[in-house]
């Protein structure tokens, strides 16, 4: 097993109130030269958790960390013309939340933090190290 020490919250940088599915980002991903969706979850504007990776495999997600890491994306993160927006819904916040203290179980060690905080991107459009510090 993968040694994690990072939790890393993304969005798909999506319009706020459209749906998108694991498959259908794993298209993306592969039109993008990827072999695989590179999140290990993937959380829908309805609360729905999705596996993505398997939590085996390195991910696809934040270049430089993605040996040691976990991602988790949810769909959405900016507005209707594209700009960066903490678009999460109720239902996302609970998914997000009960998702990361089951891998807080299985990782104890892992810190979450967000995609801007290990690259140069407005990503997740929120501060998920505040948010869900321990």
């Amino acid at each position: 097993m993968r040694t994690i020490n990072k939790i890393i919250i993304h969005s798909t940088a999506t319009p706020e109130g459209r749906n998108h599915t694991a498959a259908e980002i794993c298209q993306w991903h592969r039109n993008a030269g990827k072999r695989e969706v590179g999140y290990h979850y993937v959380v829908g504007i309805g609360g729905t958790i999705e596996n993505g990776r398997s939590s085996a495999t390195a991910g696809a997600h934040a270049v430089g960390h993605n040996a040691n890491s976990i991602g988790i994306a949810y769909v959405g993160g900016t507005d209707r013309a594209g700009q960066p927006k903490d678009t999460r819904t109720p239902e996302q916040k609970e998914a997000m939340i009960n998702l990361i203290a089951e891998l807080r179980k299985e990782f104890p060690n892992a810190e979450v933090i967000g995609h801007r905080d290990v690259g140069s991107t407005a990503c997740p459009s929120f501060d998920a190290k505040k948010e869900y510090s321990v």
